[in-house]
């Protein structure tokens, strides 16, 4: 039978991959770039994945995951922050979450936690979190596939290309 949290911590380390490749494809001043005042930047969106992160995952099982300590709101607010300071936020928050994952075992996942004081099963909330993780990735990719200033480098099968694709090339 198929571990869930093994399958989980895989499509998070999945993510989080997808992401730092896309990420690696930009150039430092298109991490900030936001398309208006009310769209997000690569920056911006790595802040927020940290609050969110550092929030959820840390004292998973016996706090609600929206700690009194987060400021969310600050997490949207823009400026200027340099590329190592924006990947060191972005390590601690993936760090943070599979810390908590590693210290998960298949019986916890019918337990019940709370987010904003809304209950839901570990399971439930591992699979809140791993989609809302999916779509602001998703976001970079997008972000970083339009700032890209060289040839973009495919982060799956490339356009044209699905005959005869095999995965690592």
């Amino acid at each position: 039978m198929l571990n869930y949290l093994e399958s989980a911590k895989k499509q998070f380390s999945n993510y989080k991959a997808l992401g730092e490749k896309a990420i690696a494809q930009m150039g430092d001043e298109a991490l900030t770039w936001q398309a208006n005042e009310d769209s997000n930047s690569v920056t911006t969106i790595i802040q927020h994945l940290w609050g969110n992160m550092l929030s959820r995952w840390t004292d998973f099982l016996t706090t609600d995951g929206e700690k009194p300590w987060r400021e969310r709101d600050a997490e949207f607010e823009s400026g200027s922050i340099s590329r190592e300071a924006i990947m060191k936020k972005w390590n601690e928050g993936w760090e943070c979450l599979f810390l908590a994952l590693d210290s998960l075992n298949e019986g916890d996942l019918t337990r019940t936690i709370y987010i904003r004081n809304e209950p839901h099963l570990v399971l439930e909330a591992i699979n809140r979190q791993l989609t809302h993780y999916a779509y602001h990735v998703g976001q970079i990719v997008f972000l970083a596939k339009m700032h890209s200033k060289q040839e973009w480098n495919s982060l799956s099968i490339p356009k044209n290309k699905s005959k005869g694709w095999m995965p690592g090339h």
